[in-house]
């Protein structure tokens, strides 16, 4: 159970580390291979009211963002497989905590009242001025450890972007 723990620990660490240096870091510059993180994903959720039409259809149709994060997930796990002889516990928990994320990511983008209520951290990585900032998908444990955890749903800058812009709050 200690190591199932540990594995669910880590893979947030992994997740808060790749998403601000290798997501963000290497895929803000052009010709990068993780520059569809920035360069669409990114700009559809903004321009769709963070909806990402990339997560409406199969992973095989499409070499597209959605196909390319689960086949960074296949190969982390094919990565931390060797592990499970030694530590099955922290294998299995990386291998849920991938599994994890990519269920709640595509239900994040594709049901965004969902977020606003379940996964305010992630809707104010994408809808907050400044995208560098929240970045835990499924639960923001090293935004908290690392300072990087930011407000921004239900702020006073919200509101005030919400009335200068045609942006839809996701409240009851």
């Amino acid at each position: 159970m200690l190591g199932f723990l540990t594995g669910i620990i880590a893979s947030n660490a992994g997740e808060w580390y790749i998403h601000k240096y290798i997501l963000h870091g290497r895929g803000k510059k052009k010709n990068n291979f993780w520059r569809f993180h920035w360069a669409v994903h990114h700009k559809n959720v903004l321009q769709k009211n963070f909806r990402d039409p990339d997560y409406e259809h199969n992973i095989l149709e499409a070499w597209d963002p959605q196909s390319k994060e689960v086949a960074a997930l296949l190969g982390g796990a094919i990565l931390v497989s060797p592990l499970v002889w030694v530590a099955p516990g922290f294998t299995i928990g990386v291998w849920y905590s991938q599994y994890n994320y990519y269920r709640v990511h595509k239900k994040a983008h594709l049901d965004p009242e969902w977020t606003y209520k379940y996964l305010p951290w992630h809707y104010d990585h994408h809808m907050a001025q400044d995208q560098d900032k929240n970045w835990c998908v499924t639960f923001p444990l090293w935004d908290h450890i690392m300072g990087t955890r930011v407000p921004y749903k239900g702020t006073k800058r919200e509101k005030i972007d919400l009335e200068r812009s045609s942006k839809k709050v996701y409240s009851p």
